[in-house]
């Protein structure tokens, strides 16, 4: 079973774009993966098809050798959007190969651990204070908005909400200076009117949500370590699930390990076990953060496996289309050392259009597909009923 073909296609996703990788062989089989350049990776889709030149005509069912060309193509600029394409590329390969011996992914992986996956809902509150209109939901506008979400996540049955800071002292707003929203906030430092926020939108999610549910915290790259201190002990009594962290520095983020009574995740944006292991050697975070999008799914089960071994629990970076929760799940059914996965739930209403499966939900879980490949396809059809929006800097081609 040779490569054909690479390819990439594209869908409107509200205010980004979903995209997708298309490997076909020449027997006819074609395999998918999903990926995401519309936030922070611009550029993955032009990675991808200069990459393609070195596959085509490969065996398409020795996805770790074509992994390990492809990285020697490019190690003097390993990771970043170069290692993202790699990992889209091998996705799809293991769709592909799936396919072709008739067995889910999660039986290249090593075969299920569990038949079901907790799952958290993530960005909660967070896409109806940016784009309600986008999602076609209502817009989250106070606190009594955030109370209301709140008991909205405990009646669809989930168990665990991950939200992210507002600020409601005026026009109500993402706190995000770590990514520019607001913007001239550099300094990324913490004032006392956030750190006020936040205990009063934790508190409002709880009453809301019940006393059960499990909140995470993203703090993403929006503080210093000097503020991350300040926030941990304001926040200490509500005895969160855990703080999520974005830091360049391993030791860094491990004086505030040491210094929280919360878990600690991160290394979400972390490519390749090479970065993940100065994580784990210093004892950076409780829960490591795995982006099996970015690294391929194969990759993460060897970073999940060095976690392992350090005694360090893993979960799932997953805030994309249905086709990269379900390929998230198989990650997530085949690792044993899995906390808990992340899932979006508020997202532009034409989503289940653009894929042969949705995600199913029971008690908070969802269920670990059983049929080959990843058990999910983008519908060509659909996706060309919902052409890509413009990206500055990037052309998005079918």
């Amino acid at each position: 079973m040779k490569i054909a073909s690479v390819d990439t296609l594209h869908a409107d996703a509200g205010w980004r774009n979903f995209s997708f990788c298309k490997v076909r062989a020449d027997n006819g089989l074609t395999g998918w993966s999903e990926y995401q350049e519309g936030f922070g990776s611009p550029g993955v889709t032009a990675a991808i098809q200069a990459l393609s030149e070195h596959i085509l005509d490969e065996d398409a069912r020795a996805p770790e050798r074509i992994y390990w060309r492809l990285y020697a193509a490019t190690r003097p600029a390993a990771g970043g959007v170069v290692g993202q394409a790699i990992g889209a590329i091998e996705n799809a390969l293991l769709d592909l190969k799936a396919k072709y011996y008739g067995v889910p992914v999660h039986e290249l992986l090593g075969g299920a651990v569990r038949d079901r996956v907790r799952v958290y809902w993530s960005h909660c509150g967070t896409y109806r204070i940016q784009n309600p209109e986008v999602h076609d939901t209502p817009p989250l506008a106070s606190l009594d908005d955030v109370r209301a979400q709140g008991r909205e996540v405990r009646e669809a049955g989930f168990t665990a909400l991950k939200t992210n800071v507002f600020l409601f002292d005026g026009k109500p707003r993402l706190w995000a200076p770590g990514f520019n929203m607001p913007g001239g906030r550099p300094d990324l430092n913490v004032e006392r009117g956030v750190i006020r926020a936040l205990r009063a939108q934790i508190e409002a999610f709880r009453e809301g949500a019940g006393p059960d549910m499990d909140i995470l915290l993203d703090l993403n790259f929006n503080f210093r370590p000097e503020g991350l201190l300040q926030i941990a002990d304001a926040l200490d009594e509500y005895k969160l699930f855990w703080y999520e962290i974005d830091c360049y520095d391993a030791a860094a983020l491990a004086e505030v390990r040491r210094a929280s009574r919360t878990p600690i995740s991160g290394c979400e944006t972390l490519i390749g076990l090479r970065e993940f292991k100065p994580y784990f050697e210093n004892r950076s975070v409780d829960i490591a953060i795995i982006d099996a999008i970015w690294n391929g799914a194969a990759q993460s089960m060897k970073i999940a496996a060095c976690a392992e071994a350090w005694e360090i629990n893993v979960a799932p970076h997953n805030f994309y289309g249905h086709l990269c929760s379900m390929m998230n799940v198989h990650f997530a059914a085949a690792v044993p050392n899995l906390r808990i996965m992340e899932i979006d739930i508020d997202q532009v209403p034409w989503r289940d259009e653009l894929f042969t499966h949705t995600p199913q939900f029971e008690d908070g879980h969802v269920i670990v597909p059983d049929a080959p490949g990843w058990g999910c396809e983008p519908d060509e059809d659909a996706l060309e009923a919902h052409p890509p929006k413009g990206v500055r800097g990037i052309t998005h081609r079918r």
